[in-house]
């Protein structure tokens, strides 16, 4: 809201100035009439215009440049919420990095007679678990580009595992966050197809739906958002509402 705020007092600054700008463009100024056209003076004026013009130039873009940067935070700041999301869904209480509680590991055992030795868990999950720990946490520290490393290399190493269809979504988000939308889509639509099933299976439906809106597919992202509650019809309230509220933005019917 406090960046809101500052770009909307620029352009409250700028735009009265760009007013008084094209009200001498347009009309002819009095002392050029009585100097009768002194070129030497109309030649001043114009380049003072011209100056003036740059100026707010300048100040458009850097308006400009803080409302792209807003947008990222604001993208970033909904993908650590969604991650909070998914901790919750899973019971890890939302804990940064995902540092949840593992299954299998529980506290140590008072020391009895020595018996048969228990089997231990395999490394492979705890492995499995670090890896998509890590990824998360590149993730919330805005390293996408490192992010995307930790889930690819998670989902080819642990394709059958509990997360992978988690991991697939954020790599979907890796590359949203990024505007690389043409491999968000590609992301997205495998996290539905291959992992339909999986609890971020409706979030990835719902962001497959919004990329083909931004690439300006909207009867694609139409054709996506209707079929949600067939697909997914125990889906959250959240859920549901941005369909609902994606499908009024893209003039769904």
């Amino acid at each position: 809201m406090a960046a809101f705020d500052v770009n909307k007092a620029l352009a409250m600054k700028i735009l009265p100035s760009l007013r008084v700008l094209l009200v001498a463009l347009a009309l002819p100024t009095a002392a050029a009439a009585q100097r009768g056209g002194d070129a030497v003076y109309l030649e001043d004026r114009f380049n003072q215009l011209q100056q003036s013009l740059t100026m707010m130039t300048g100040q458009i873009e850097q308006l400009q440049n803080r409302n792209a940067k807003l947008q990222q935070q604001m993208e970033k700041m909904q993908a650590d919420y969604e991650y909070r999301i998914d901790q919750l869904e899973k019971g890890g209480g939302g804990r940064p990095g995902g540092a949840a509680p593992r299954p299998g590991v529980q506290a140590a055992a008072p020391a009895g007679p020595a018996g048969p030795a228990a089997p231990t868990a395999p490394a492979g999950g705890a492995n499995a678990d670090q890896l998509y720990d890590e990824a998360i946490k590149k993730l919330q520290d805005g390293d996408y580009a490192a992010a995307e490393r930790g889930f690819k290399t998670f989902i080819h190493r642990n394709p059958q595992n509990k997360l992978a269809g988690n991991a697939q979504y954020w790599l979907g988000e890796t590359y949203y966050a990024r505007r690389d939308y043409s491999n968000a889509l590609t992301a997205f639509a495998e996290g539905y197809k291959v992992y339909k099933a999986s609890p971020k299976g409706p979030d990835n439906l719902l962001k497959l739906g919004i990329t083909m809106a931004v690439l300006g597919r909207k009867p694609d992202a139409c054709a996506v958002f209707s079929r949600f509650s067939q697909d997914y019809p125990r889906a959250t309230d959240l859920q549901k509402r941005r369909i609902d509220q994606e499908r009024q933005k893209n003039g769904c019917g």
